[in-house]
C-alpha cells in the first residue's frame, strides 16, 4: 500500500458489526463501492476512512470520510454461528472465498505486480516480492484482523498473531516444494503430460496451479495472461480425470482476471465506456441465444460491439460446457455493474436508453444460462430508477429541442424502464411536459399544417399506449393529447373546411374516418365530431348515388359503424 488509501467497512444488517468490504488506493473507488452496497442491498450501511501513513510510527491514522445508511443500528449482538470460519490451515488460503479476500486487501499492490490472489499463492517470486515490500502483509493482516477480532470477542494481536503464522506456514510449504524442484514447468514438459503425471497426486491442484502461474507470469497485460491461459487450455489432455484437473486449474485465474475491471477492460478494449463493457461482456457469455438475436435486431446489433482476438477465443471457450465459475463471474460482474449508479454512455443519454435495451433484451435471451430471469429483471428495475432522476433527464433532453421531440424521447424513455414505481415515475415526467405551456403553444402557433398537427398528435397517443404505462397513467395523458387536437381544430376549422371542400364525397369521406378513428388525428373531441360529420354526409340522399359507386367507402362507413355500437 502507498502512504494513503481508503477502505470501505459495511454494516450487513441492524445491530451488525463493521466488517471490512474493500482497501483501494482510489478515493473515487471507494466511494462509488459503497453507493452499490447501498443500493444493491448488501448493506445497510456503509463507512469510507481515509488510512494515512505516519512513517515515524509505522501505523495508519484512520479518518472517516464518508457515512450512509443505518450507521446508528445499536451495539451490535454476538452472533458467532453466522460468522464466516477463520482460516486455520495453508490449504484454507486456496478457496474462492479467501482469495477474494486477499485480491481485496492486497488490491494495490497486485495491481502494481499485474498480478492475481492466484499468482500470489502458487508463484516464489511473488511471494518474496511482498515480503521484502515493507507494511503492505502486515498492513493487510492489521485490516482483516481488527473487524475480525471486533466481531468474534477476540484480542487482535492474537488474531495477528494467528494470521502470520497461517501465512509463515502457508510461504514455507511453497518454498519448500520450489526448492525441491516438485514446482512443474508447463513450458518444458507440456500441459497434457504433466496433468496426468500429477492426477494421482494428493496435492496435485496446488503443484499444477503453480506450474499455471509460472506459465502466465510473462504475459504483460492480462489480456496476454488471458490469450496464455487459453493456450494451456487448447493442450489440456481429452481424458476425463487429468482434463477435469487441468481446466480446473486454468479457470481459477481467469475468473480472477475476467473479474477484474482492469482485465475485462483490457481484454475489450473499452476501459471509458461501460455501456460497450457491458455488452461485450454479456456477448461474451451469451452464447447462441445473444448471436441469434444479434441477427435479428438491428438495434440489438447496433449496440454489440465485435469480439475479436483473445476475446473471440475465450468467448468460444464459455459457450462450451467448460469454465462455468468464470461465467458466473462475469455474471456477477454484470449484475454488479447494472446494480451501480456509473452511466453506461456518460456523454451520450440517448445511446444509454438504446443500450439498456440492448441489454435487457439480451441478459433475458440468455436467461438461465449466465443469470437467474429474477436476477435480471431486479437488476434492471434499480438501473431503471437512475433513468429517472433530474440529472440524467436534463442530459437527455438537452437545451435546444422542441417540445415535440422532448415528449418523444420521454416516451422513449418510459418504454425502456422497468418496475412499477419507475413507470409511475416516468409518467409524471410525461404529465409534466405534455400539460406545459410551451408544448400547447409550440403545437398551436407552429408551421405545420393542421392534418400535420393532428397526425403527430395521434403517434404520440400511440406511443404512449405502447410504452407500457397502466392505464391509469396513460389515459390522463391520451386525454390532454385529444384536447390539444380539439383546440388545433378549432383553430384552423379544419373539419368544417373538409366537409365543405369541393372534392370527391369518397375523399372526404375516407379523411373523416381516419379522423374518427385515431388514424389521422388523437381520439377525443375531434375524433367524436368528426365521426358525427362522417355519419352526416353518408346519411344525405345526394351522397347514396356516389357511395354505391364506392364500395371501399362503404367499407369504412360499415367499420365505423361498428366501432360506434361497440364503443
Amino acid at each position: 500500500m502507498s502512504d494513503v488509501h481508503y477502505e470501505l467497512f459495511v454494516r450487513r444488517r441492524v445491530g451488525a458489526q463493521w466488517t471490512l468490504e474493500m482497501a483501494t488506493e482510489v478515493r473515487t473507488a471507494a466511494l462509488q463501492s459503497a453507493e452499490e452496497c447501498l443500493i444493491s442491498n448488501r448493506a445497510v450501511a456503509v463507512r469510507v476512512s481515509k488510512e494515512t501513513l505516519d512513517r515515524e510510527t509505522g501505523e495508519y491514522k484512520s479518518i472517516a470520510i464518508f457515512t450512509k445508511g443505518m450507521v446508528d443500528g445499536g451495539k451490535p449482538k454476538k452472533e458467532v454461528q453466522d460468522l464466516d470460519p477463520l482460516c486455520v490451515q495453508p490449504a484454507d488460503l486456496y478457496t474462492a472465498h479467501a482469495r477474494d479476500r486477499i485480491g481485496r486487501l492486497l488490491e494495490g499492490w497486485l495491481a502494481r505486480n499485474n498480478a492475481t490472489p492466484f499468482e500470489l499463492l502458487h508463484r516464489p517470486d511473488l511471494v518474496e516480492k511482498l515480503e521484502a515490500s515493507g507494511t503492505d502483509l502486515q498492513h493487510a493482516l492489521q485490516k482483516i484482523a481488527i473487524p475480525e477480532a471486533e466481531a468474534r470477542g477476540m484480542s487482535v494481536h492474537e488474531l495477528i498473531r494467528n494470521f502470520q503464522a497461517l501465512v509463515d506456514r502457508s510461504v514455507a510449504n511453497l518454498m519448500k516444494a520450489f526448492k525441491k524442484g516438485q514446482l512443474p514447468d508447463l513450458d518444458k514438459e507440456g500441459f497434457a503430460k504433466a496433468a496426468h503425471r500429477l492426477a494421482g497426486d494428493p496435492d496435485r491442484a496446488f503443484l499444477l496451479g503453480a506450474g499455471v502461474a509460472a506459465s502466465i507470469a510473462p504475459g504483460v497485460s492480462w489480456s496476454d495472461k488471458i490469450s496464455r491461459l487459453l493456450d494451456l487450455a487448447d493442450a489440456a489432455p481429452t481424458e476425463p480425470g487429468p482434463r477435469a484437473l487441468a481446466l480446473h486449474a486454468i479457470e481459477q485465474p481467469l475468473a480472477e482476471i475476467i473479474g477484474s475491471r482492469a482485465g475485462m477492460a483490457d481484454l475489450l478494449g473499452t476501459a471509458d465506456d461501460l455501456g460497450s463493457t457491458l455488452a461485450a461482456m454479456t456477448r461474451l457469455t451469451g452464447g447462441g441465444q445473444v448471436e441469434a438475436l444479434i441477427r435479428m435486431q438491428s438495434q440489438v446489433r447496433a449496440c454489440m460491439p465485435e469480439l475479436s482476438g483473445t476475446a473471440k477465443r475465450l468467448s468460444e471457450w464459455l459457450n462450451g460446457d467448460h469454465f462455468a465459475p468464470v461465467r458466473a463471474s462475469i455474471a456477477r460482474r454484470v449484475l454488479a455493474e447494472l446494480n451501480g449508479v456509473r452511466r453506461l454512455k456518460p456523454t451520450d443519454a440517448e445511446a444509454e436508453i438504446e443500450y439498456l435495451r440492448a441489454l435487457a433484451m439480451s441478459l433475458t435471451a440468455a436467461a438461465g444460462r449466465i443469470l437467474p430471469p429474477e436476477d435480471i429483471q431486479a437488476a434492471f428495475t434499480v438501473r431503471s430508477k437512475t433513468l429517472l432522476n433530474g440529472e440524467f433527464i436534463e442530459a437527455l433532453l438537452g437545451r435546444d429541442r422542441s417540445a415535440r421531440d422532448e415528449i418523444g424521447l420521454l416516451i422513449r424513455l418510459a418504454e425502456n424502464v422497468m418496475g412499477a414505481v419507475n413507470k409511475r415515475q416516468a409518467a409524471r415526467w410525461l404529465s409534466a411536459n405534455i400539460t406545459a405551456l410551451r408544448f400547447e403553444k409550440e403545437l398551436r402557433q407552429g408551421p405545420d399544417s393542421p392534418a400535420a398537427k393532428l397526425s403527430s398528435l395521434a403517434a404520440l397517443q400511440k406511443a404512449i399506449v405502447r410504452s407500457g404505462l397502466v392505464r391509469e397513467d396513460y389515459e390522463p395523458l391520451c386525454k390532454k393529447l385529444g384536447e390539444l387536437g380539439s383546440l388545433v381544430e378549432a383553430d384552423s376549422r379544419l373539419l368544417a373546411m373538409l366537409v365543405r371542400a369541393p372534392a370527391p364525397l369518397a375523399h372526404r369521406l375516407a379523411l373523416l374516418v381516419k379522423l374518427a378513428t385515431g388514424e389521422a388525428g388523437p381520439t377525443g373531441p375531434v375524433a367524436d365530431r368528426a365521426k358525427v360529420e362522417a355519419f352526416k354526409l353518408a346519411r344525405d340522399p345526394a351522397a347514396r348515388e356516389e357511395l354505391a359507386a364506392s364500395p371501399a367507402t362503404m367499407e369504412l362507413l360499415k367499420g365505423l359503424m361498428q366501432g360506434a355500437q361497440a364503443a
